[in-house]
Formats: C-alpha cells, structure tokens, sequence
C-alpha cells in the first residue's frame, strides 16, 4: 500500500482550495492534509479544520487570530497567524507537497521556502512565475523539485505533454472566453463600468482575478506562466479567443 501523500494548502477557503479538498476527500487513502491557511475567511477555516484535522493552520490577517485559536483549542489544532507564519509552516518535515493558490504574488515566499526545504509544488498561483520564473524553475531543478500546475489550461497542457517531455514543442495554444466584453466593440469598451467587468459570465473568481479576465490581462500572465513551466519562448504561445 502506498504511502499517503502529506498536503499543505495555502489558500485554502478559495475555489481552487475548496475543490482540492474536495479531491482530498474522495481520496482519503492518498491524502493526508497538514497544514490549511486562508487570508480573512475564518469561519471557513475553522470548519475546514474541524472536519480535515490538520496539524496546524494559519490565517494571514492577524487580528483573526483568537476567533480561530479559541474555534480549535477543543480539536488540538495549532493556531499560527500573519504573513511570516506562512512562509514557515511549508518548511515542516512531514509535508510531501505544498499547494500554492494565494492571490497574487502573496504566493511567491512561501513557494520560495517550500522549495528551499525540498517540498514539491503544486501550482495555481500563476504571478509566482510571473514575477520571478527564472529564479523559482532555476531553484526546483537544484533541489530536484516538481512544479505541477494545477490551474486552468496549463494543467490541461502539462497532462497532455505526460510522456512527451522528449518531443520539442513547436507551439501552445491557450484559450480566452472573452470574459463579459467578448465580442464588443471599441466605442463600447471606452465607458465600460467596474460592475459590468465584474460581471464574468461563466465562473466567481473573485474580483482581482475577475477584472483581470476581462482586461484580458489574466491571459498576459498565463502567457508568462506558459514560458517558465514548459520552457518555451513566448513567441511559440498563441493565444485564441
């Protein structure tokens, strides 16, 4: 019987943590988690806590510290809160593999720590590449790390590559819906509201990475992600709306 893989989840109370957990669920013979953080969501925490048992968790926004500890004392949880207990609790022995799905480049520290002490990444957290992929590919080859994305397209692409990381790629094609402005035009673009752009048509992702959608800018950063995780230019990824 194999052994049970140890999961850190940075992010948890998000969609792509929710959904992990999910998996991990299903899998109770796989999975083992270990560590959950979440930003301000302390309620979610707590229940996710409650029915995971983690060794530990932390929530980033410090003053939630109390409402949390006080929730878990009773299940022998410990309790961590702030950015630098973050960044520390992926270096804990017993975690085999650290799911990065922070918002933002809150997610590049602890990934940074995480591959230090030899944990491999599972990656939903696309502006840790964005603002630092050469030194984070350069890193997980020296500490002979995996970076999975986990993520929308580029999880797609990476399964279908499985096997084939001996075949050059000639080319990526990475998908856009459009968002909630497909298909306008120009003059319409120029008075578009902040509530429209929030208004994606297919998924709730959360404001940022919503604006970004529909600015396309969302696609930008995946075409910077593309280049680090598979090791092409950014001229051999094409873009389709």
């Amino acid at each position: 019987m194999s052994k049970k893989k140890h999961v850190a989840i940075l992010g948890a109370t998000g969609s792509i943590g929710t959904q992990t957990l999910e998996v991990i669920k299903s899998h109770p013979d796989k999975f083992q988690v270990e560590v959950l953080t979440a930003q301000n969501n302390a309620d979610l925490l707590i229940q996710q806590a409650l029915e995971f048992q983690p060794n530990c968790v932390v929530i980033a926004n410090e003053t939630l510290y109390e409402k949390v500890k006080k929730a878990l004392i009773p299940a022998d949880i410990k309790v961590f809160a702030g950015d630098k207990a973050l960044a520390q609790v992926v270096e804990m022995e017993n975690i085999d593999v650290v799911l990065t799905a922070l918002v933002g480049y809150s997610g590049l520290l602890p990934t940074i720590k995480a591959i230090e002490a030899g944990k491999h990444i599972a990656l939903a957290n696309k502006e840790t590449l964005v603002v630092a992929g050469e030194l984070i590919t350069s890193m997980a080859r020296e500490k002979g790390v995996n970076i999975y994305p986990v993520d929308s397209e580029h999880s797609a692409i990476f399964q279908c590559l499985v096997g084939e990381f001996h075949n050059p790629i000639e080319k990526l094609i990475l998908t856009a819906s459009g968002g909630p402005f497909r298909g306008k035009s120009k003059n319409f673009l120029q008075n578009v509201t902040k509530e429209q752009a929030l208004k994606h048509p297919n998924w709730d992702m959360g404001a940022k990475i919503t604006i970004d959608s529909a600015s396309l800018m969302n696609k930008g950063l995946e075409v910077i992600e593309a280049k680090w995780l598979f090791g092409v230019r950014q001229n051999q990824i094409e873009v389709v709306v």
